[in-house]
């Protein structure tokens, strides 16, 4: 357990507001006194985001400096828990229906019991760096950072905090994609066949529910390639960042582990459910373990819809249980290129006691 400390620390928590008025949202900000009015064309969330990342990138601090701001402040942005402990790190948090958002740093205990919240990696906030030597162009294009399924697993808690929770499975897929694919502009032209592999191929839903959240817009095709991508832009500009080579890779990887197990179902539920287990699992065991909450809202489900889900899922899955007393979900994926068995040992509901 983390002590509260008696000395000051610096301030690593910034909160901004969207506040309507007659001349359209108003961004406020509780540090930096910005007041002013969005454009019409503007994402209000993207433009609150984006001024939170600002003071991110500006007001660094070295690790060992870096200090739970929850703890800090009493732990009154979540529900009372077991106490504050584990790494620090940057956590986006939505407030008032998308009205109000903080970025602070928060322990992973903190973390864990916060109300539509996300971990933001520190990727988020580099900014990306052009230079005009071809050598060096090519020696930073070279991948590097966490492997796929941490990248992936990112991406999916940022998306559960950014996109509203109502966003269906379909919606959070696509997002996925065209967060890891799109450019250091937030260009994305995602081909037709990704969409195929999806089983999402020319369904417009998907590409509506992001726009309606202000989350990327299409934008037409000017070239000869109409029907073969789609052009979006990207308006979600915390996720703006280098390495993209790594998102590549790690967009490649996440389409396959969505159709992993589940060629028999065209049900996004069951194959964005997929993406996010195989995200979570340990690759050297083929287990996983974490919060059976966290699992239901990066799958936009509730925990009492994540169940029936698990259970459809017999292709892809040996086992899992729900823990009575920690309420962690726990599993085990088939190995790759093993047959197709019946699960064994499923339970059903909440789970069944574990230890």
């Amino acid at each position: 357990m983390r002590l509260r400390t008696t000395h000051p620390t610096a301030r690593r928590a910034w909160i901004v507001e969207l506040r309507p008025s007659s001349g359209g949202p108003q961004l406020v900000c509780q540090q930096c006194d910005h007041r002013g009015a969005l454009p019409a064309t503007a994402s209000a969330r993207s433009a609150a985001l984006e001024h939170l990342a600002g003071h991110a990138r500006r007001d660094v601090l070295p690790p060992y400096l870096r200090t739970c701001q929850c703890h800090e402040r009493g732990c009154r942005w979540h529900p009372r828990h077991r106490g504050c402990a584990g790494p620090i790190r940057l956590l986006l948090a939505r407030e008032r229906g998308g009205r109000l958002w903080r970025l602070a740093d928060a322990c992973t205990a903190c973390a864990s019991v916060t109300e539509q919240a996300a971990m933001v990696p520190e990727t988020f906030l580099c900014t990306a760096v052009v230079s005009s030597d071809s050598v060096d162009r090519r020696r930073k294009r070279r991948p590097r950072g966490p492997g796929d399924h941490i990248r992936v697993r990112e991406m999916l808690s940022y998306l559960a905090a950014a996109l509203p929770s109502h966003t269906g499975a379909g919606a959070r897929l696509l997002a996925v994609q065209c967060a890891l694919r799109m450019d250091s502009q937030g260009r994305v032209r995602l081909p037709i066949g990704v969409l195929r592999s999806l089983r999402l191929g020319r369904d417009p839903l998907p590409w509506s529910e992001l726009e309606q959240a202000r989350w990327l817009r299409r934008t037409p095709i000017v070239s000869g390639s109409a029907g073969r991508v789609v052009v979006a832009q990207v308006l979600d500009e915390m996720l703006f960042a280098p390495a993209r080579p790594d998102r590549r890779s790690a967009a490649d990887w996440a389409l396959r582990m969505a159709k992993s197990g589940c060629e028999g179902t065209v049900d996004p539920v069951v194959r964005l459910t997929a993406l996010c287990l195989a995200a979570h699992t340990d690759p050297s065991a083929g287990r996983g373990c974490a919060e059976t909450d966290r699992i239901a809202r990066e799958c936009g489900l509730v925990p009492a819809a994540l169940y029936p889900v698990l259970d459809r899922m017999a292709a892809s899955l040996i086992s899992w249980s729900v823990g009575l007393a920690s309420g962690d979900l726990r599993w085990e994926l088939l190995p790759k290129g093993g047959q197709c068995q019946q699960a064994v040992g499923r339970s059903s509901g909440a789970g069944s006691p574990e230890g």
